[in-house]
């Protein structure tokens, strides 16, 4: 989804705004906007999409969000192409700063290169003007959730490793390279 759509589960929360004790934000997705989900994710549906957050105030002018997300989404097994309802449930946090802040710089720059720690904390997001939307937040951390290659369980390919061995190029080639030194 590029910056200029907005999240079919979109919810803007005025940064500028907040209360000192921050503001909880309940997303509960009605039939039109799972449906919107299940075509821009190439679902065979979404049966169901709630997300409760909390937006704090972060520094002085940013913002923090951190909450929980549960889905039911209905995929095609890649192996069997049937069906396959899964739930997914995750919690995820982020930092939000406006544009251009000095916040969302990495921190750790040595010669010139910056200096990342995978495991460390992801960097600040920037938003423009005052708001940030926090549904297309809890968007982007349910399509994390979504196992891009599904399978049934107990569903295996039916195609024997032999059969796939004997039509490898490799197979081929070795073939001609024994040939070549039978004659």
């Amino acid at each position: 989804m590029n910056e200029t759509e907005k999240s079919p589960i979109h919810y803007d929360v005025d940064v500028v705004r907040l209360p000192s004790k921050g503001i909880r934000v309940r997303i509960e997705a009605d039939e039109a906007q799972r449906t919107a989900l299940a075509k821009i994710h190439e679902l065979i549906s979404v049966d169901s999409f709630y997300a409760e957050m909390v937006v704090t105030q972060w520094k002085k002018k940013g913002a923090k969000v951190s909450g929980r997300f549960s889905a039911r989404i209905v995929q095609e097994c890649v192996v069997t192409l049937e069906p396959l309802e899964t739930l997914l449930e995750d919690d995820f946090e982020g930092l939000f700063v406006p544009e251009n802040s000095p916040l969302s710089r990495p921190a750790s720059i040595v010669d010139g290169e910056m200096l990342l720690d995978a495991e460390g904390p992801d960097a600040p997001e920037e938003f423009a003007g005052t708001t940030v939307d926090v549904g297309a937040f809890a968007e982007e951390n349910f399509v994390l959730a979504i196992d891009p290659y599904p399978r049934k369980e107990g569903a295996e390919v039916q195609q024997e490793v032999e059969e796939l061995r004997e039509e490898s190029p490799f197979a081929k080639l070795a073939a001609l390279k024994t040939k070549a030194q039978d004659k």
